[in-house]
């Protein structure tokens, strides 16, 4: 059946968009690539500087304090089945991208969620971008970053943060929208200024569910390894893509329980910083 109205040439003007960027911003990108390997590459110099075994106590040690014994043991014994299996190196690489990945949806999600909390206008052309974000296919965010930045590492990391932040962001918002309205009117009372309601009472309320927002964005990030590797970027990923591009089972399910562990490990760490101990 034929269409009514011409077809609109979508495709076309987001391809010439994606190349009028590349050809006015190229040094900006290139800029912002050669920042973000370094950094990548820094964690990881800076994790391998360590001793396998120091590292692996100090983590284990991190997770008894934050989370329990239990958590502790198992960090304990998974880091080092990681270490026995050969996927220490690779492992550093993912966290690295993890991590950067993390850290910047954290930097630009939460002052957009508090943004958005404060005001109506905001989060209302917020709330759309953020279904947009979570909703399109992580894949298509791989092809304008391949323009933008190459093939690498830089490409999974600001795929990764695109895909990871929208958690950040929309439970930065649900964290302080619940704060209860009383309190709010009892600092307003008192005379407190916007700042101060914010950072003396909204904000600490709210941040275990602006953990777990953080949470998720690391969850998200660690579920877009295995798709980075598609564009080059180093880590257990491109473990999981060689065994499947090569049909090695054996090879596929090491690499997947070392990305398991790593998800464990830092989801019962996350979710339990800015939880009250009451043990």
């Amino acid at each position: 059946m034929e269409n009514i109205l011409p077809k609109l040439p979508l495709g076309d003007w987001i391809d010439a968009l994606v190349a009028w960027l590349v050809a006015n911003f190229e040094p900006l990108f290139e800029g912002i690539a050669t920042g973000l390997e370094s950094f990548v590459e820094g964690i990881v110099l800076g994790l391998g500087v360590v001793p396998i075994i120091l590292l692996v106590i100090i983590i284990s040690i991190v997770a008894w304090k934050v989370a329990n014994w239990r958590m502790a043991v198992f960090t304990l014994i998974g880091l080092l089945l990681i270490d026995n299996l050969g996927y220490w190196e690779n492992m550093l690489d993912t966290i690295a991208l993890v991590l950067t990945s993390v850290g910047i949806s954290i930097i630009l999600g939460i002052p957009i969620g508090i943004w958005a909390s404060q005001s109506e206008v905001v989060s209302k052309i917020v709330t759309p971008l953020l279904d947009f974000m979570q909703t399109m296919p992580a894949f298509v965010y791989l092809l304008p970053a391949i323009f933008f930045f190459n093939i690498g590492v830089v490409p999974g990391v600001v795929a990764s943060v695109i895909f990871a932040m929208p958690p950040t962001i929309r439970l930065t918002i649900l964290g302080i929208k619940q704060v209860p309205e009383d309190l709010i009117e009892a600092t307003q009372a008192f005379g407190s200024t916007t700042s101060q309601k914010l950072l003396k009472v909204q904000l600490p309320l709210a941040l275990p569910t602006i953990m777990a927002g953080i949470n998720q964005s690391i969850m998200l990030a660690l579920s877009m390894v295995v798709i980075a590797s598609m564009v080059g970027a180093p880590g257990l990923g491109a473990d999981v893509y060689r065994a499947v591009t090569q049909l090695q089972t054996g090879k596929g399910f090491e690499a997947g329980l070392a990305i398991v562990i790593i998800a464990i490990i830092l989801d019962r760490i996350t979710q339990n910083i800015g939880k009250t101990k009451t043990n």
